[in-house]
């Protein structure tokens, strides 16, 4: 992951959040279909957050099991003071500033999330990280990537964006915010939802499926069985 990321968020950390809503317009499905997928076997699942951010997803999946053993993840270390700030009150939590990418885990969990960032890894990279969480997941966990696809056709996609760009230009953001979400996806380096699912398919996930789309936004699914 390139240091033009880590940067680009770092700059936006304490904006982050506020912004959320209006540049993803599909917003409330996203996270709680997100969320809504996630189960587990105890009800204090080793949770692993990866291009965790402010914590934004995590805070969401920490309501439905409050008593996670919670690490995250992410380059940027100014975003994850966002997230230590966002729980300052809960107890068992981890962080760790680096590149999930190459990152060597030596935990095994019962659920791995990741939300707006796997898209900044190459194909090549995206293919092997799948199989690098299929590796650290525990028998019967799931893995929950609610990410950005690329359109399956160059008019597809054109579709898609034409979309974003109208939606954040009537959300109420600020001239400069739009442009800076503008710059940000300069970094994009996104794949379309089918050749991501053959990806967990082939890394070992089974039932995997898309459980949500909204234009470019969707949320895929793997689970790890015995």
């Amino acid at each position: 992951m390139s240091d033009g990321i880590k940067m680009e968020f770092d700059n936006i950390s304490s904006s982050y959040d506020k912004q959320r809503k209006q540049l993803i317009p599909c917003f409330e499905d996203f996270y709680n279909s997100s969320v809504a997928i996630a189960e587990a076997i105890t009800e204090r699942p080793n949770i692993l957050d990866v291009g965790a951010g402010t914590g934004l997803f995590s805070s969401f999946l920490l309501r439905k099991f409050p008593e996670a053993k919670l690490t995250l993840i992410d380059i940027s270390e100014k975003m994850l003071e966002v997230a230590k700030h966002r729980f300052k009150d809960y107890r068992d939590y981890k962080y760790i500033v680096d590149d999930y990418s190459k990152y060597i885990f030596t935990e095994k969990y019962d659920i791995i999330i990741s939300a707006l960032s796997i898209h900044h890894l190459t194909d090549e990279e995206k293919e092997k990280f799948y199989r690098k969480c299929y590796s650290i997941l525990k028998n019967n966990g799931v893995f929950i990537n609610a990410d950005q696809v690329l359109g399956n056709t160059k008019y597809m996609d054109s579709l898609y964006k034409k979309h974003w760009r109208t939606s954040i230009e009537q959300s109420g953001l600020s001239k400069e915010e739009i442009l800076s979400g503008y710059e940000r996806i300069k970094l994009d380096k996104e794949a379309t939802l089918s050749q991501q699912l053959t990806w967990l398919s082939e890394s070992g996930f089974s039932d995997v499926e898309c459980v949500y789309k909204y234009y470019h936004f969707a949320v895929m699914f793997g689970k790890r069985t015995s």
